[in-house]
């Protein structure tokens, strides 16, 4: 009698079910505040320089977060397909995070590093060309559409306000130093985002167009950095030795 009461008065389901929705948000969002190592530390994540920054946008752009994930679970089928699962610390400079449950193609995770950057040019261009099997759409305008780079200051900054550590003053610079080391402080100096954005480019001419900085160069830069960061033989001995 008590549970058709319920379900004949709107109101009250519909107030029951709020009580019951924020009760389980509490249960598993305030623990967060109160566990200090949420995030672990670990060494070797930095910010994304002005070039990568500008590719991640173009994949967040083009929506490849809708076929591919960048979460890797701990589980044993996917650290033998990809790697060591993810690491919380590896998405703190991530607005918005790229996790994902959807999985049309492979997790990118740890992409970074594995194929040459002409291989990834060609895939962008034509997939099928090096993955016969694939049902991704082509991406050829990346490589005929020049970088715009004119704002990429404002967007740093942007994410300067959610935490980023880019540095504006001179005392956020040299926190940097200590934290990153000078060569990376010097990457994530707002007031020198475009020429470093530039050197980027022409240092390793991700999209084989040495004349050119296309859409293509960030979007490569973007994907060799993804998973290169961590140094994970510090992590998968004792880890992976529990599924041996």
């Amino acid at each position: 009698m008590r549970h058709e009461h319920i379900e004949v008065n709107s109101g009250l389901m519909i107030a029951l079910v709020l009580a019951v929705i924020s009760i389980g948000g509490l249960v598993e969002i305030v623990p967060l505040y109160f566990i200090n190592d949420t995030v672990e530390k670990v060494d070797g994540v930095r910010p994304y320089t002005p070039l990568e920054l500008r590719g991640r946008d173009i994949y967040v752009r083009e929506g490849c977060f809708l076929c591919h994930s960048q979460m890797i679970r701990p589980f044993r089928d996917e650290w033998l397909r990809y790697g060591h699962y993810s690491l919380a610390a590896e998405s703190k400079y991530d607005h918005p995070f790229q996790w994902g449950s959807k999985r049309t193609g492979p997790d990118l995770a740890r992409v970074g590093n594995k194929f040459s950057n002409q291989w990834h040019v060609q895939h962008l261009v034509k997939p099928t060309s090096v993955v016969p099997e694939s049902i991704m759409p082509n991406y050829p305008w990346l490589l005929d559409t020049e970088l715009d780079y004119t704002d990429v200051a404002d967007r740093m900054k942007a994410l300067r306000y959610t935490g980023v550590p880019y540095s504006l003053t001179q005392a956020e610079y040299e926190k940097n130093v200590k934290d990153f080391g000078k060569v990376v402080a010097d990457q994530l100096d707002i007031s020198q985002a475009k020429d470093n954005l530039m050197k980027q480019a022409r240092t390793f001419n991700y999209d084989g167009l040495p004349d050119r900085v296309t859409e293509m160069e960030a979007l490569v830069a973007y994907l060799q950095v993804l998973g290169t960061m961590v140094d994970f033989s510090k992590y998968d001995e004792g880890y992976f030795a529990n599924f041996r």
